[in-house]
């Protein structure tokens, strides 16, 4: 198959359109979403741990707070490492 850089232009343009993401796709809604609970866990541990410190929260409630963030932390982690990983394997890509 013979393919000069003109006809590849030409097919890029027109595949572009296809696989463009609309502006309102709502992608970021998800995102942005995670990242308010991530920070609505951590806040309500931290109230919590400062709670029990006062003495007015029971030590199930500070375990039980202290775990939900533990989770966070680490579910934030590993959604960071996979990211990480993802872009050093597109650098990796030949071009």
């Amino acid at each position: 198959m013979d393919m000069n850089p003109a006809s590849a232009a030409r097919s890029y343009g027109l595949a572009r359109p296809v696989v463009a993401v609309p502006p309102d796709a709502g992608q970021t809604d998800g995102l942005v979403a995670a990242a308010q609970e991530f920070e609505q866990i951590l806040s309500q541990g931290e109230a919590t741990a400062r709670a029990a410190m006062t003495g007015n929260a029971d030590p199930h409630a500070l375990v039980q707070a202290l775990s939900a963030s533990e989770l966070a932390v680490e579910t934030a982690v590993t959604v960071r490492d996979k990211v990480v990983e993802a872009y050093q394997e597109i650098l990796r890509m030949p071009v």
